[in-house]
């Protein structure tokens, strides 16, 4: 039995049908710990599963990491990066609450960054 390759963010839409959760499109400032190392990074999108980060370290597919949105923190695992994108399954799901919450605080943060021009 040969193993599935891992996804790539590149492929076809019908990549996104497969996805267990739905995706929310989120601007924020965030941290990733991996390594002993700290990242600042930037979370574009996020779902109770897992979320797409910018970030421009390199960190390797399988790495176990932890995203610190300031009020959230989750344990992950790294299951893609390329091109200055980085792909997290988290290791238990986030609730609707906490995913409610976060998306709050990105609608927040762009009305302040609007507000100051």
């Amino acid at each position: 039995m040969m193993a599935t390759p891992a996804p790539n963010p590149q492929d076809s839409a019908s990549y996104e049908d497969r996805r267990a959760y739905p995706r929310v499109a989120v601007a924020m400032p965030a941290f990733l710990q991996a390594n002993g190392k700290r990242h600042a990074v930037h979370l574009l999108d996020l779902s109770a599963g897992g979320a797409k980060l910018k970030c421009s370290a390199a960190v390797p597919t399988g790495t176990a990491v932890v995203l610190d949105c300031g009020s959230l923190g989750r344990s992950a695992v790294v299951r893609w990066q390329t091109g200055g994108l980085l792909g997290l399954c988290f290791d238990s799901e986030l609730d609707a609450r906490e995913v409610t919450a976060l998306i709050a605080r990105s609608i927040a943060l762009e009305s302040l960054m609007k507000a100051r021009g």
